[in-house]
């Protein structure tokens, strides 16, 4: 008699739980971070400089207040040109993201696909106690699917 519901060997590493990979396994801890402070020239050097796509804005106390992208400088480079206005002289605060939204380290990297898919974000700044801690990408989902790619059954 034949088996019904044999589904073969383990293969590789025994993969946790998905409930069981959270995002501070996957998070990058070395952030990139910005001050309001700050001007938009040296913002848009610091993200070609790093090779990212944008970054948090934090108070003096590493409060997370606002996210700023590639194409929120972009548009004040256009806005700039159009009202004839030196790069300098605009405040960033105009253009930054403020409600940001921001997630737990011990959050599930499945609940975090999913976010990721629900608000068209890229990154999400990972806070402890309101304070910046790391940042989750949509490329560290990948890496930990990668990583665990092998934890499947094999037919034989």
């Amino acid at each position: 008699m034949p088996v019904k519901s044999y589904q073969g060997e383990t293969v590789g590493k025994q993969a946790p739980k998905t409930e069981e990979i959270h995002v501070e396994h996957y998070m990058n801890k070395s952030v990139v971070s910005f001050k309001t402070t700050q001007d938009i020239l040296e913002i848009m050097d610091a993200l070609v400089k790093n090779g990212i796509s944008g970054g948090p804005i934090v108070s003096e106390s590493n409060e997370v207040v606002g996210f700023i992208s590639e194409g929120d400088c972009i548009r004040q480079i256009t806005e700039s040109k159009y009202y004839n206005l030196p790069l300098e002289e605009m405040n960033i605060d105009h253009y930054m993201t403020k409600n940001v939204i921001c997630v737990s380290p011990d959050e599930s990297l499945l609940d975090i696909a999913n976010k990721f898919l629900t608000t068209k974000k890229r990154n999400f700044p990972v806070v402890r106690d309101g304070k910046l801690i790391g940042l989750i990408s949509q490329k560290n989902v990948l890496k930990a699917v990668l990583e665990w790619k092998g934890t499947h059954y094999r037919r034989h």
